[in-house]
């Protein structure tokens, strides 16, 4: 059984991400935050009870505490427990995912030259994404419900171009 392209994965990732965000902008950012806050605190976690379960051995020195791990489980707690603050610094972070997004499908596009006629079309899609991440970065709270479903437009036209771009050109 042949493994699924990391293309795929990440387009099905933004298409999911893309519905949560259009269906439910207001609820989505909080969650969102929450979500960041729990990816920070597990393994922050998980590294603090393999400082304290870890078995001591003779003649060994004793490893250093582990303070990423505490500083992980702090700023997570933060984002998990005072979501809204974060929010307005997400603004900013969502501006510049879509804008490195944009530009790399650009660049892909760029590298599918050298197997494949690319006809200009395929590069709008792109380039409107590009120009979103532009526009949330220039305005990030002109209005921060429809700035997440703009957002999730982008991310949805993004995953569906990035599933499209890997079937043309999976072949190459």
């Amino acid at each position: 059984m042949k493994s699924l392209n990391s293309s795929a994965v990440r387009s099905i990732f933004a298409i999911i991400l893309g519905l949560i965000l259009v269906l439910w902008p207001e609820v989505a950012v909080t969650y969102l935050v929450i979500s960041i806050g729990v990816c920070f605190t597990l393994p922050g976690i998980f590294s603090l009870l393999g400082y304290f379960a870890r078995k001591r051995m003779e003649r060994e020195p004793d490893p250093m505490f582990p303070i990423d791990g505490a500083g992980s489980i702090l700023f997570g707690a933060c984002l998990i427990l005072m979501p809204h603050f974060f929010v307005n610094f997400l603004m900013y972070i969502l501006g510049f995912v879509l804008l490195i997004a944009g530009a790399q499908q650009i660049y892909s596009l760029i590298i599918a030259r050298k197997w494949s006629i690319v006809p200009l079309g395929f590069y709008i899609i792109p380039v409107l994404i590009l120009i979103t991440g532009i526009m949330i970065l220039v305005y990030p709270f002109g209005a921060a419900t429809h700035t997440f479903a703009i957002f999730g437009v982008a991310t949805l036209v993004y995953g569906c171009s990035e599933l499209i771009n890997w079937y043309k050109f999976r072949q190459k």
